[in-house]
């Protein structure tokens, strides 16, 4: 349990992880936003590339590619077409699907 109470519906900020990353790796609040600025920044490349990241225990981000399709304007009824396009895909791993799952 942790030591304050958080809403589930505030999620955890940018800030407020980079000083949990700090306290846990024992740096500057400095270090851990260059650590964490440089690791959100080989994500986003590795997901330009299409090239999936997986870290055994915590999961996989990936991307999936969503073939063209045709959809309807709930409003008028009107046919409409989605372009195809490319989306991040995060799938979770064991570890994490267990730390979730605990109380």
């Amino acid at each position: 349990m942790p030591k304050y109470k958080r809403k589930v519906y505030f999620p955890m900020n940018k800030t407020e992880f980079i000083a949990k990353v700090a306290v846990k790796a024992g740096v500057e609040k400095k270090t851990a936003a260059a650590l964490v600025d440089a690791a959100l920044e080989v994500a986003t490349d590795a997901m330009k590339e299409h090239e999936p990241i997986s870290i055994v225990g915590f999961g996989t981000l990936s991307v999936a590619h969503r073939e063209e399709r045709t959809g309807q304007n709930p409003k008028t009824g009107e046919k409409v077409k989605i372009p195809a396009r490319s989306a991040p895909v995060f799938k979770a791993g064991s570890t994490l699907k267990e730390a979730a799952n605990s109380k």
